[in-house]
């Protein structure tokens, strides 16, 4: 057996960390581009989501190269996303590509059948296999330190080049480093790398939030790398959604009895009081616990044609007049054009910026 599983943001990271613990040989497709949208949107519904094309191309650059099994997290509920593994399944066997497709769904979807695909992963592992999910999770603990060391790095220092050199030379050196333990370190020394170069202490730049659809905002192809875009203008940014609080709130606060993303659910009430599918509660509630901390503006990032987002763009003007917040509305597909979307950040920042200035 030879796994594969989408790219979604540094998701692959942690997975691959747990596949190698166990001892599996797990196929990375190569990271996402033009060619791997082309291949996928060229096969999927017109009409359906963005990352739905992006992970079908991405399943099809693995399978060339070897993989004969998928990994996929499932879904529930309004969202579309509940659909994409047997769909595309569906698609791939049009294509001729006759593989495997393991959906993990949410242990709130039934303990039984997640436990179930789990033994069919590590094989029979048992006890070791909880022991090498917990390192997993400890690795996604660990990128979203480095994330938050980069976001702090990048407005403060002028050494910006060099900071991308040494994020370069991290993604290359993961996909060849084994197992939680040697990665774990890799993300220790990169840390520190950053953390060596020249910052500007004193300088207190505009803080900005961003929100909306999960893969859209950790998955830097989809989001033409918004993050380092906007801290290149000065910009600290904070994502609202990542991997481990993917995992967190669907995989670990429900196997320990535990309700998910409860303060984003209470915060978001009053404007949206019941669960319609995908993020928006979260999204909303986000926006709101910005808003309170003190940002200086969000940034909305959806697909088009995203269900649950375009509800959550519906009611975040309200939020906006609430608590006096700009919020700038992005939404991406295979036809974003890259000029025009630095355009509308640089324009945004520089709103918020001025505005910073004048209060």
């Amino acid at each position: 057996m030879k796994l594969t599983y989408p790219h979604m943001g540094e998701a692959y990271i942690a997975v691959k960390a747990m596949f190698d613990d166990l001892g599996i040989e797990s196929i990375i497709p190569p990271f996402s581009t033009e060619n791997t949208l082309r291949l996928g949107a060229k096969e999927s519904p017109e009409s359906i989501c963005l990352p739905f094309k992006i992970m079908l191309g991405n399943y099809v650059r693995s399978i060339e190269e070897g993989a004969d099994t998928i990994v996929i997290t499932g879904s529930c509920g309004p969202c579309r996303f509940g659909y994409y593994g047997p769909l595309q399944k569906l698609i791939l066997k049009d294509m001729g590509y006759d593989v495997d497709m393991i959906i993990l769904d949410p242990p709130r979807e039934g303990i039984s059948k997640f436990f179930n695909n789990i033994r069919k992963l590590s094989r029979g592992a048992g006890i070791r296999a909880y022991r090498i999910f917990q390192e997993a999770y400890r690795v996604c603990e660990k990128i979203d330190e480095l994330n938050e060391i980069q976001y702090f790095v990048r407005p403060r220092t002028k050494d910006k080049a060099k900071l991308n050199g040494i994020m370069h030379n991290f993604r290359a050196k993961v996909l060849n480093a084994k197992g939680s333990k040697e990665i774990s370190q890799l993300i220790d020394k990169t840390k520190d790398e950053l953390l060596s170069l020249d910052i500007d202490m004193d300088l207190k730049p505009i803080k900005l939030g961003i929100i909306g659809e999960i893969y859209t905002i950790i998955d830097p192809f989809s989001n033409l790398n918004a993050e380092d875009r906007l801290g290149d203008l000065g910009a600290e940014v904070h994502r609202s959604m990542t991997v481990k609080d993917w995992a967190e709130n669907n995989l670990i606060k429900p196997l320990r009895r535990e309700k998910p993303y409860e303060l984003e659910k209470r915060l978001s009430k009053p404007y949206l009081p019941v669960m319609i599918g995908g993020h928006t509660q979260q999204c909303i509630g986000h926006a709101v616990k910005y808003a309170r901390s003190g940002y200086d503006g969000l940034i909305q990032i959806y697909p088009l044609s995203c269900m649950p987002e375009i509800v959550s763009r519906s009611i975040l003007p309200q939020v906006e007049k609430d608590y006096g917040i700009p919020i700038l509305y992005l939404i991406v597909d295979e036809q974003t054009g890259e000029a025009g979307y630095q355009t509308r950040l640089e324009a945004f920042y520089d709103y918020v910026d001025n505005r910073r200035r004048r209060s």
